[in-house]
């Protein structure tokens, strides 16, 4: 489990054991976006089984990220929100084969996307009038990985991934952010999100890999309350 996703975990356990003394207020809607820059986790593998060794890997690079979000706060601490999230990443897929009589490697760079219906519950840290408050979230997502535009590729006595890279998969999304009232109708957000699932390209390489896919977000942007 990791860092974000342990303290989401921690946070609601102690929010769901402490007593209540704020006092209520009444549901109220939100909606808003943000945009900001995407990673994606990487992996690698190698055997080495002789008279054969063999080596993979994937490397993608930082791409745009975008977060439509609309949401309910129906307590003092807490909301919860749905999302669409979209983002796009390069990636440069390697492998390399080595015999006693011959060897062979690929090298080939594709574009990537997703596409991402997520839904959040936000645990907030002040009350919902605060100037400032920090909050953690998580939920689940449900998204489509793409990578179908192969931009170059090399090889040598080593096929590369001819066919298009496609998955759906169920992902647990946990993310970190603040909102700083602009007004009372407008917010400035800023999040930090991870999303892990089970990894779409890994089973690609050859050797195939073995890591989940983590997908990093860092975003800034604008929330509206109704």
């Amino acid at each position: 489990m990791s860092p974000v996703t342990r303290g989401v975990v921690i946070v609601v356990l102690l929010w769901i054991g402490a007593p209540s003394t704020a006092v209520a207020q009444s549901p109220r809607w939100y909606a808003g976006a943000a945009l900001g820059v995407s990673a994606l986790s990487a992996d690698g593998r190698s055997v080495s089984m002789p008279p054969r060794a063999s080596l993979s890997l994937y490397k993608p690079e930082n791409g745009l990220a975008l977060n439509t979000f609309a949401g309910i706060h129906l307590a003092e601490y807490f909301s919860v929100q749905a999302n669409y999230m979209w983002n796009r990443n390069d990636l440069t897929l390697v492998a390399s084969a080595l015999t006693a009589d011959s060897g062979g490697f690929y090298e080939q760079r594709r574009r990537s996307a997703q596409h991402a219906m997520v839904a959040d519950g936000l645990i907030y840290f002040r009350r919902r009038d605060s100037a400032i408050r920090p909050y953690l979230a998580t939920g689940l997502s449900v998204f489509r990985f793409t990578s179908g535009t192969v931009v170059s590729s090399v090889s040598n006595n080593l096929s590369a991934p001819l066919q298009e890279i496609a998955s759906t998969r169920i992902a647990l999304r946990s993310s970190v952010g603040v909102d700083i009232a602009l007004s009372r109708a407008v917010s400035l957000r800023y999040t930090f999100s991870e999303t892990i699932s089970r990894n779409p390209i890994s089973p690609h390489l050859m050797p195939m890999g073995e890591r989940r896919l983590g997908n990093f977000q860092n975003l800034i942007g604008v929330v509206a309350h109704f």
